[in-house]
């Protein structure tokens, strides 16, 4: 493995200067062109937007593509930090977004539903990015985000459900959830990719063989996926620019909750996996995963349940404005930690195997070289 370590492409690097000109530009597109929410406010169907619709189907579709059913069948080998993943995503970090809401933003109910829309929403597609650059166990998170992809399906609107639920109760205050709208949001943005991201897969690697798969298409199909979420985010604030400009606060009190709740889900996660022993390449792939958002599903959800034009879908965004800076802070503070031996091994000075046995000699030679 280089010591140098793994980089990311100028685009991705500066992937959050490239959302805020995005932003910027729907907010100058919404005071210039002033007919611009009207016009594509006009193009719905059961109150969906199309334009918004197609982008936000176009964002799932290469996260699905990650989803390798095969890999599930090895959790019985070393499941710990697996469990303690699922652990963090289901129960922690829901939770802790959960108390931030309710703490932070009482009466704003579309920023509270924006906080719970991504905090239960755990990322399957950038954290192998992310896990890369970190130097962390790749099997494992292979691993970790085909099962993520798979709980998402059973777990994401009952969990939704259950803290909108309590929310009321904490408030005092009724947050309306139409179950048949939270259905057509999980067949549409994650159902129906799924199925083709299944499909297309299975057709493609027979047809062209795997290397082209994950080679050529792959990387062609996230490009448009990133457009289409670069799209979203201008349609998204042209639609709302002039509320912005009147209530820019807005952004900024939902962002106070998201980052305290992020960092106290991340001390949490840093935590557990020292008591548990892990070494850093589990450790670090546990960390990245339990802590970060599936802010694609949350955006497409805020946009059916309140409409593209409303204060939750911007509210939604606003994850996405934060992870890459904050998983790139992350990455940082993981290899700093390993240097310190936190968690009792040191990738620079040790020969670390991995915990799960998946081309294990392959590794380890990379790892000599």
């Amino acid at each position: 493995m280089s010591k140098e370590g793994k980089k990311l492409g100028f685009f991705e690097k500066y992937l959050p200067i490239w959302i805020a000109i995005c932003m910027a530009l729907g907010i100058i597109l919404s005071q210039v062109v002033s007919s611009i929410s009207e016009s594509i406010s006009s193009m719905q169907i059961a109150g969906i937007s199309i334009p918004i619709g197609i982008c936000l189907f176009l964002m799932m579709y290469p996260a699905m593509l990650n989803l390798q059913a095969s890999e599930l069948k090895k959790l019985r080998k070393n499941p710990k930090q697996i469990i303690l993943t699922l652990i963090s995503n289901w129960l922690i970090a829901p939770f802790i977004g959960l108390l931030m809401a309710i703490i932070f933003l009482p009466g704003n109910e579309q920023l509270i539903v924006a906080v719970i829309l991504l905090s239960s929403s755990p990322c399957t597609a950038m954290v192998l990015v992310w896990g890369y650059l970190a130097e962390g166990n790749q099997e494992q998170n292979v691993i970790t985000t085909s099962l993520n992809t798979l709980t998402i399906i059973f777990l994401y609107i009952p969990v939704v459900v259950l803290l909108i639920m309590i929310t009321n109760v904490a408030l005092d205050k009724q947050i309306f959830l139409d179950p048949i709208i939270l259905l057509i949001s999980l067949v549409f943005f994650i159902g129906l990719p799924l199925f083709l991201g299944i499909i297309s897969k299975k057709l493609i690697v027979n047809t062209k063989g795997e290397d082209w798969f994950n080679n050529s298409y792959r990387p062609f199909v996230s490009k448009i996926g990133v457009a289409a979420l670069l799209t979203t985010l201008i349609v998204l604030f042209s639609l709302n620019g002039h509320v912005l400009v009147n209530n820019l606060e807005l952004l900024l009190l939902v962002s106070i909750p998201l980052l305290v709740g992020f960092a106290i889900v991340v001390s949490f996660n840093i935590l557990i996996t020292r008591l548990f022993k892990l070494k850093y390449r589990e450790a670090i792939i546990t960390i990245i995963i339990g802590s970060s958002s599936h802010f694609e599903i949350a955006i497409a959800v805020a946009v059916v349940m309140y409409g593209v034009n409303s204060v939750a879908a911007l509210g939604t965004t606003m994850g996405l404005f934060w992870e890459v800076p904050i998983m790139l802070s992350l990455i940082y503070l993981g290899k700093y930690l390993n240097k310190r031996g936190f968690w009792g091994d040191n990738l620079e000075t040790e020969n670390l195997s991995l915990n799960l046995p998946i081309n294990n000699d392959k590794d380890k030679s990379e790892m000599r070289k």
